[in-house]
């Protein structure tokens, strides 16, 4: 799995937490001794800034760490604030989708459900490119072509030793929609297949005859991390925007007990197979 600096990020922000509770310090009693504001101190253990080098320092002295912890602390909040890839489409990527990426990029396992659109993990750049050229069509050619560049650099994650494990549920229509007409969708289908061949990835497909059912509310994204002290992250896309979750634990578990549930009503991996095949055989 490839490092990145929202791995950093997260480790920091676990590590100083649990300084500042061995510390025996609330989070208000913290940003009083600091001279800080309560947000500040939020946000920093909850992963929304980056924050500095000479904040990082600070902390450790007012927390009483050892000081020869110090280098392994500093160590991090440096490489917390490196420029990912990611960074150079800062231009056309919203903030969430770049957060998104950083998330994907130190995640264990992944669960994702769309119920009209091939995940754009599993696109392939024929297919991103309509659907992007389709669905932002105030966006000019050469912004499209990058936030394609952008699609398939995300599918690096799939590489490497140990990538991370993806479930990916999608509802017939998606793989029903002759996105690039008939050509376009073969060559889609068959990437499907070829992908979910790989040990780390599973593709099953709930069908129209399923009626109503959990994945009609819309598509969703679940990451999780290794490090159970790292909070899962839940990613909603949809007409109002986009949305990265993390302190919402109801509405998490809500949405892992719903990709369960879709799950257990799709075709399985084997069935999925089989109809992908008889649908790019019919195309």
């Amino acid at each position: 799995m490839p490092d990145s600096p929202t791995v950093h990020q997260r480790r920091l922000r676990v590590e100083l937490r649990r300084a500042r509770e061995a510390a025996e310090l609330t989070q208000e009693q913290a940003a009083n001794a600091l001279e800080w504001s309560l947000s500040k101190i939020i946000r920093i253990e909850g992963g929304t800034v980056r924050v500095t080098v000479s904040d990082v320092r600070v902390m450790l002295l007012q927390y009483g760490v050892a000081p020869e912890r110090f280098d392994e602390f500093l160590r991090l909040a440096r490489a917390a604030r490196e420029s990912a890839w990611w960074s150079a489409y800062s231009k056309v990527l919203s903030s969430q989708m770049a957060e998104l990426i950083g998330f994907e990029s130190a995640a264990g396992t992944c669960r994702e459900f769309d119920p009209q659109i091939i995940p754009g993990l599993l696109q392939t750049g024929d297919y991103a490119r309509e659907i992007l050229t389709t669905l932002r069509g105030e966006a000019g050619s050469e912004q499209i072509e990058k936030l394609v560049e952008v699609r398939l650099r995300r599918q690096d994650i799939f590489e490497g030793d140990a990538p991370p494990k993806f479930y990916f549920v999608i509802a017939e229509p998606a793989i029903r929609w002759l996105v690039g007409g008939s050509a376009g969708m073969r060559a889609q289908l068959a990437h499907l297949l070829e992908m979910a061949k790989r040990p780390n990835v599973t593709i099953e497909i709930v069908q129209f005859d399923r009626g109503a059912n959990p994945g009609l509310e819309g598509p969703f994204k679940l990451i999780e991390f290794a490090d159970p002290e790292d909070d899962d992250v839940l990613y909603l896309e949809g007409a109002q925007g986009e949305l990265v979750g993390r302190d919402y634990r109801e509405e998490i578990v809500k949405y892992r007990e719903r990709f369960e549930v879709l799950r257990s009503i799709s075709l399985g991996p084997e069935g999925s197979a089989v109809l992908l095949n008889t649908v790019a055989e019919s195309l």
